[in-house]
């Protein structure tokens, strides 16, 4: 079973900067689209931001502007940058990939913290 493993999140005040990174062994990047998420306690999942396997981006309104999405196929590794953090993005984010039974068929990770104090 191929299980993605996030990294990254930590502790940052409002206005800072943190960058999550997406990867598994046995995961192949360029063969995959992949989504980001995430859960705040007490909430239900959220989508956040998406890149197809040809470099589409798409994200949710509430981060648009602030958070950017991309990947390094030399490293099979997408990552997601996040800049100005409020409050409000404190959540657990995870990693999901799609596009073909292959890529859906990898397991969500553990997930990354990630908590914004003001």
């Amino acid at each position: 079973e191929v299980k993605m493993v996030e990294s990254g999140g930590g502790s940052v005040q409002a206005g800072g900067s943190l960058r999550l990174s997406c990867t598994a062994p046995g995961f192949t990047s360029n063969r995959c689209g992949m989504h980001w998420y995430r859960q705040a306690t007490g909430k239900q999942r959220e989508w956040v931001s998406s890149l197809s396997s040809d470099g589409i981006t798409s994200y949710a309104d509430s981060v648009k502007g602030r958070f950017t999405i991309s990947k390094d196929n030399s490293k099979d590794t997408v990552y997601l940058q996040m800049n100005s953090l409020k409050p409000e993005d404190t959540a657990m984010y995870s990693c999901k990939p799609y596009g073909g039974s292959w890529c859906g068929a990898i397991s969500w990770g553990q997930g990354t913290q990630v908590t914004v104090s003001s």
